[in-house]
């Protein structure tokens, strides 16, 4: 057994650190025999996940992908999607994870447009090989994260019939490591880019107090989609210190509690939407987490009356954290401390700035606001992004000078918390997924009923904010909210779709023509939810 090492010594060897893949390095050589990745019965140590990051690494190497390849991660949550992490941060590669719930038309999109050249694919998506073969010429080979079938090797056999030497490539601190796909106005995925230094500029926030503290004696729930920042994010605060990271297939109350009643887990990333499930669960017995010090949360609207039931179950132990891909999920967080129930309008923050995150309050003419004024919310720090992969215009829109606009629009006040009070972009957060109203809208057009319509987000006591459709139809034209919503079913992922469709005679426009979202929303939303 392994001694524990100096925290001192261990944090300066760690605080040195300029790559991912040192991370994995070093735990291997101070706690190799620590516990590192816990998924169902699977139990890894950091020796072990470096032996098996080596292995994919040359395994993708011998593929003939060089650095800088584009690796696809198609599937559900697993130990291996870390291993596949950590081959690509030691072989200067760049893995790029595929939203599962995404359509078909969709997945082929990203990994096209992301020139993957190999693809790990989980067992629940094997039937889109052929068309992904046939859409994405550039990928060399593909290995099933699950048993071979055919001619395509499972991920286990394939990656111990690799060498286990360290790849000895040489990586700098500016080099992409994850590129995680986000949206835009358009609807268009795209690329963010993040780098070494973004990854670690972001977990290192694991031990300046920002989130509370984390050590290695913690294990850390991370139930989020992976293909998400917050759950990719979340979950690395785990290997920086030295901790377990426990994952679960998917995020929702039956395999969290499960992880509760098997692991002695510390500190959990969660969205609003699945604390609500657990709540609700006949299952919830508050001695499951009777561990549990920290719940992280963010992604989506949270209303006040949650927070203060999660407040009272599980003790004083919340922490938002506000932040996007872009910025590496980093911008603000509201502690313990500031989650004060005899203080409601505290509750409706987001915190104030990570110590290395500025955040500037502007107007339309790019002209700083003072507290209290609502404007563009920007923010400038390490963990910024280094741009949207082959999309140089939509980066250079909100790359400027160094700080990243945004899109959203709040306020600061004069204590420095940051508010939120809307979205530019009108983005719609629903159970931690981002949609955008253009890629609704879009499909919507496509029905020949369907003159024009607005997507707007609504609350909804499961998810935060669920899609609702306002549809002006054709002169003449017919058609039924379920039929529109199944229309919308084939083109894109179901959770985009919309939950409900209001039929109008007109859509409310200002005079410039431009739609009043704000109007379509407004009689939906009380004043004590926020948007975080």
């Amino acid at each position: 057994m392994a001694q524990t090492p100096d925290p001192a010594a261990d944090r300066a060897a760690r605080n040195a650190l300029t790559t991912v893949g040192d991370v994995l390095r070093h735990h291997a050589r101070w706690r190799g025999d620590r516990t590192a990745l816990l998924f169902q019965d699977d139990v890894v140590s950091f020796a072990e996940w470096d032996r098996r990051a080596n292995r994919i690494a040359n395994g993708l190497a011998a593929a003939g992908c060089g650095v800088q390849a584009r690796i696809g991660y198609l599937g559900k949550n697993d130990s291996r999607y870390f291993e596949v992490m950590m081959a690509c941060a030691k072989a200067g590669m760049v893995l790029t994870p595929i939203g599962w719930r995404l359509a078909l038309p969709e997945i082929l999109f990203l990994l096209a447009d992301f020139d993957a050249e190999f693809l790990f694919i989980g067992t629940d998506y094997l039937d889109y090989l052929p068309e992904i073969r046939r859409a994405c010429p550039k990928i060399r080979d593909v290995v099933i994260v699950g048993a071979a079938a055919g001619d395509v090797p499972g991920f286990d056999a394939w990656r111990d019939g690799q060498p286990d030497t360290d790849p000895g490539v040489a990586v700098g601190p500016d080099d992409v490591v994850l590129q995680l796909h986000t949206s835009g106005t358009t609807g268009r995925p795209k690329g963010a880019m993040l780098t070494h230094l973004n990854v670690l500029a972001m977990a290192r926030h694991a031990e300046t107090g920002e989130l509370t503290e984390f050590t290695d004696a913690d294990l850390v729930l991370a139930p989020l989609p992976l293909f998400h920042s917050g759950g990719t994010c979340w979950a690395l605060y785990a290997p920086y210190v030295g901790a377990a990271v426990c994952t679960t297939r998917e995020a929702n109350s039956a395999h969290v509690l499960e992880a509760f009643a098997r692991f002695p887990v510390t500190k959990a990333g969660l969205v609003p939407a699945v604390i609500q499930q657990i709540l609700n669960d006949p299952g919830f017995n508050p001695d499951l987490f009777r561990h549990l010090n920290l719940i992280g949360y963010g992604g989506s609207p949270i209303t006040v009356e949650l927070l203060r039931e999660g407040i009272r179950k599980f003790g004083p132990i919340f922490v938002q954290m506000f932040g996007m891909t872009e910025t590496t999920t980093v911008g603000s967080t509201l502690m313990p401390e500031d989650h004060d129930v005899n203080r409601p309008e505290l509750l409706t923050s987001c915190g104030r700035a990570y110590h290395d995150m500025e955040i500037r309050i502007i107007d339309a003419e790019g002209r700083d606001l003072p507290p209290g004024e609502t404007g563009e919310i920007l923010l400038r720090g390490p963990s910024v992004m280094k741009g949207y992969y082959g999309r140089p215009e939509a980066t250079a829109e909100v790359l400027r000078d160094g700080w990243y606009h945004s899109g959203d629009a709040g306020y600061l006040d004069a204590g420095g918390y940051l508010y939120i009070r809307d979205r530019i972009k009108d983005m719609i957060i629903s159970g931690g997924e981002n949609i955008y109203p253009a890629e609704v809208e879009s499909a919507l057009s496509e029905h020949p009923a369907v003159l024009e319509s607005g997507v707007v987000g609504v609350p909804s006591e499961r998810w935060g904010e669920e899609v609702k459709a306002f549809v002006v139809l054709r002169n003449g034209q017919q058609a039924t909210a379920e039929e529109l919503i199944a229309h919308c079913r084939a083109r894109i992922a179901h959770f985009k779709c919309p939950k409900s469709v209001d039929f109008l005679p007109a859509l409310p426009r200002n005079p410039s023509g431009k739609i009043l979202k704000r109007e379509l929303r407004a009689p939906y939303w009380a004043a004590d939810r926020k948007i975080v």
